[in-house]
């Protein structure tokens, strides 16, 4: 009876314990070190994707529930790529995670047929991931490629900040924002001020001509900014602040929300700039004022085959230009207002037609204007009117169309690949400024790119553009790219390019007049076309926890007709635009990476940039070459969490070319200057608060000495001056919160 009565409750006890669920349990640790990854994000839901919760693991990466069934679960955390898997009840798993530091298998899009992985592209792409902008604490393009090999930065008051990139200026760089070319070139460059890092996934650049899949303005490359997509939240907000001893003030938030297929994103931006000079003892600023707003918001449809995205971004600066005070009484001053306003609106399109075919079709409108008004100030009434001068007003105005549609065959390892194409791009510009107060220019191209893959290490892309433009005759434009992997660790890329530019509206009919510049068109210029080789050999090893490598880059650019500006009269500062009859840039770069993970990363490099700009070939000039040396270093205090970043670069002597209207060539050499920044950064609250501070401009560059350069058949331009890069050292901090819910990562 008693045996009896022991089994009925065994019996009963087990069925009360099948009644309910039992302890299951994740152990989440870095795949690299084993060490355990607290704070993740675990988000737990049944066979048929329903639900169930979501938890965040502990200091020792455990996360602990109840369960009577099989459950999918998502982790995901900072740093790390988000992995999915399953897990039985009563089961005590461990969860390897792989970290996402190593950036071989980073996709990039730029210039592709499909999106790859950096490593597989023909192109020889440079990516600048989100994390290393929030390192380095760049606030917009300038500051952040100012720091790049072989990218040389300049800056203006007024106009802004400016790169060239192998020798060669903005004019010659394709200004992407998720494949949309940016408008609102002054003087012939995009003031990277203007181009805010605060939404941005990810930058990728591409060194070398791509007109033949991007056109005009592509001689020298793309850059191309990919804004974010938070694809494996339910919603994400993100609120960050950033205050600058110059007198910087930014603030940006942005949210983002995921339904099922459909996901949506806000974001905003207020940057703030007090003005600087080096002697700051009158209303005039070196560095003009600034306020900036941006909003942006996107609508994201995800299905099986395709995706859609509707997009829409505004940008609104205004820029305050303060005159001296005049004599007698110094209590009136003239100032000037200069309003910029750019607005685009995007829809792109992706599909997967066939099984192996692919769709994209992009369609844009952008629109640009910049009004100037001045005013003269009663400082003892605070009274303004507008001055009566025809110079002293002006609204200049900017809209572009773009169409361009894709279709390409895409598969891993095919022999034979292509993707073909058309490109139509319209800008038009109105104006009193503008010749005949509105102008137009239009360019229509056709392009086809084959991708022959003859083995498994070895690859070619020759590719050709055909196009119609409404001003100039376009050549036919063609290049060839080739990839070979010598081993497993060591690729070798090659390319050859020939490039045309057609000149720009501004360039042809604008007369540009502010306090520091008049300039004015030149309607008779001639296109530019251009030739490029580059060869690069990249080797990279990878182990466990430590990975290094090794990268050299040489290329060679000439332009033909390249188009300058020329001085038409010093006592006027007046300028236009002319041809000279060639510009060659040659140089290299070589980089070495060395990792320890994860508390240590070191990047070194060495860059040399040659250039020389000939009005006539049968008179020899000289090829003067400018040194660039790049240090950074990456370290993490464990112990501690801390992560502290070092950022070194010598700036060397460059020239600079200037042209007088009889064709007689000067040039200048601005002297080398070395530039570090220092900070550190600290995650707080389950790395859902980042705080950092640093120092940037730590050797107080304000004004780099120029002097005259007499050698090598050109002419000395004669007599000093200074030109201005930088604001002195200046301190930093930098607040950013996020929070999010996770959502499962093949959730469509």
């Amino acid at each position: 009876m008693r045996y009896s009565n022991f089994i009925g409750l065994m019996m009963f006890l087990g069925l009360t314990f099948l009644g309910y669920g039992q302890e299951t349990s994740l152990v989440i640790q870095d795949a690299r070190t084993k060490e355990a990854v607290p704070f993740a994000h675990v988000l737990l839901s049944n066979l048929e994707g329903k639900l169930q919760h979501t938890l965040v693991s502990d200091l020792d990466g455990k996360v602990k529930f109840e369960t009577k069934s099989k459950l999918v679960f998502t982790v995901s955390s900072l740093g790390y790529r988000i992995l999915t898997d399953t897990v039985a009840s009563g089961e005590r798993k461990k969860v390897f995670l792989e970290p996402s530091v190593y950036n071989m298998d980073e996709v990039v899009v730029t210039g592709q047929f499909t999106p790859v992985a950096v490593d597989k592209s023909i192109f020889r792409v440079k990516v600048i991931g989100a994390r290393q902008i929030e390192q380095k604490a760049s606030n917009n393009l300038g500051d952040l490629m100012a720091g790049e090999l072989n990218i040389r930065s300049s800056f203006d008051g007024a106009l802004g900040s400016k790169i060239t990139m192998q020798g060669l200026g903005g004019e010659h760089i394709k200004f992407l924002i998720d494949g949309v070319p940016l408008i609102g070139r002054m003087n012939g460059n995009i003031d990277l001020g203007q181009l805010n890092l605060y939404n941005v996934k990810q930058i990728e650049v591409i060194e070398g001509p791509m007109s033949v899949i991007y056109g005009s303005n592509a001689l020298a490359g793309v850059i191309n900014i990919i804004t974010g997509e938070s694809k494996h939240t339910h919603y994400t907000t993100n609120a960050s602040s950033y205050i600058e001893s110059v007198g910087v003030y930014n603030f940006t938030a942005d949210a983002s929300v995921k339904k099922n297929k459909w996901l949506g994103s806000v974001a905003a931006a207020r940057n703030f700039f007090d003005g600087f000079s080096v002697e700051d003892n009158t209303r005039s600023k070196k560095w003009k004022p600034k306020r900036q707003y941006n909003a942006d918001a996107a609508l994201n449809y995800t299905g099986k085959d395709i995706k859609i995205r509707f997009s829409g971004a505004y940008f609104n600066e205004m820029l305050k230009d303060k005159g001296d005070l005049l004599k007698p009484y110094y209590e009136t001053a003239f100032d000037s207002d200069f309003k910029t306003n750019r607005f685009t609106a995007k829809a792109d399109a992706q599909a997967r037609v066939f099984k192996d075919r692919y769709l994209n079709v992009l369609a844009s409108y952008s629109f640009y204007n910049r009004i100037k008004n001045t005013y003269f100030i009663d400082l003892t009434t605070l009274d303004k009117t507008l001055t009566a001068n025809n110079y002293d007003q002006d609204t200049s105005k900017f809209g572009q169309y773009l169409l361009r549609a894709e279709f390409s065959k895409s598969t891993v390892n095919g022999k034979f690949n292509y993707q073909l194409g058309f490109d139509l791009n319209q800008e038009t510009g109105f104006g009193r400024r503008i010749l005949n107060e509105s102008q137009t220019i239009g360019d229509y191209a056709a392009f086809l790119s084959l991708k022959l893959q003859p083995g498994l290490r070895l690859m070619l892309q020759p590719g050709l553009r055909y196009g119609y433009n409404t001003k100039y005759k376009s050549p036919l434009v063609y290049s060839l790219n080739v990839k070979w992997d010598l081993m497993e660790d060591l690729s070798a890329r090659a390319s050859y390019a020939k490039g045309f530019r057609a000149p720009s509206l501004k360039e042809l009919y604008l007369e540009f007049v502010d306090v520091n510049h008049n300039i004015r068109g030149n309607e008779n210029l001639e296109a530019e076309d251009s030739h490029n080789v580059n060869l690069a050999f990249r080797y990279h090893k990878e182990k466990p926890s430590y990975d290094y490598g090794a990268e050299l880059n040489l290329f060679y650019n000439e332009i033909h007709n390249s188009i300058t500006l020329a001085t038409l009269s010093n006592e006027e500062a007046l300028y236009t635009y002319v041809n000279l009859d060639k510009l060659v840039t040659q140089g290299y770069q070589l980089t070495f990476n060395n990792r320890l993970y994860p508390w240590l990363e070191i990047k070194a490099g060495v860059g040399q940039t040659g250039r020389k700009q000939l009005q006539d070939e049968d008179i020899d000039v000289w090829m003067i070459y400018s040194t660039d040396i790049l240090g950074n270093i990456n370290y993490l205090w464990r112990r501690a969490d801390v992560r502290f970043g070092a950022y070194y670069k010598y700036n060397g002597a460059y020239p600079e070319v200037y042209v007088t209207q009889d064709g007689t060539v000067f040039r200048t050499i601005m002297a080398g200057y070395h530039t570090m920044d220092l900070n550190a950064s600290k995650s707080f609250f389950g790395q859902r608060l980042n705080a950092q501070i640093g120092v940037k401009n730590l050797f107080n560059n304000t004004n780099i000495a120029i002097k005259g350069d007499s050698g090598g058949g050109i002419h000395s331009g004669g007599g000093g001056g200074t030109s201005p890069v930088g604001w002195g050292r200046t301190f930093f901090v930098r607040l950013a919160f996020q929070f999010q819910k996770i959502s499962r990562s093949n959730e469509n």
